[in-house]
């Protein structure tokens, strides 16, 4: 019942491969993992990397600039949240500092004000230094930088 599964030989494991990375963009320290995890020995694993690598199925500024536009679109992450990600998943910080920049600072500036609003909005009798605080709090840990964070929450509290 408990039978291991056979290992991969080479070409099972590049095709196998070709699949997971034309499915979703990935890295190469994931695709790494996941050929380790499937029983793969280190010199065959750098191999199939090198062969991802040369036909385009993983290239990592490619990676950094997906990553990076899902994660701000749909889970509205800050800039220092996603880099953070990104450094653990060893991207260079060449292809983040590219990803970042692709970001307009007119969109992080709103995304930032609706989180602010949305949160605003679920906090009940609080005084205005507990509310102030509960807002930041949420942001930064959202990975938005502290002071663009009180900036904001200081223009918020002033037209609310």
């Amino acid at each position: 019942m408990n039978e291991k599964k056979p290992l991969l030989n080479y070409h099972q494991a590049l095709d196998k491969s070709e699949k997971y990375c034309v499915y979703q963009e990935r890295c190469q320290s994931e695709m790494r993992n996941k050929l380790y995890e499937w029983g793969m020995h280190s010199q065959e694993v750098e191999s199939i990397i090198a062969d991802l690598i040369t036909n385009q199925f993983i290239n990592e500024e490619r990676f950094a600039k997906a990553y990076t536009n899902g994660k701000f679109k749909i889970k509205q992450w800050g800039k220092i949240k996603i880099k953070n990600e990104l450094r653990k998943r060893k991207i260079s910080e060449y292809c983040i500092s590219n990803a970042l920049k692709e970001i307009s600072d007119k969109d992080y500036i709103d995304v930032l004000k609706n989180i602010i609003n949305k949160k605003a909005k679920l906090i009940k009798n609080a005084n205005t230094f507990v509310y102030k605080n509960k807002l930041a709090e949420y942001a930064v840990s959202k990975g938005y930088e502290n002071n663009l964070v009180w900036e904001q929450i200081e223009i918020f509290i002033k037209l609310k």
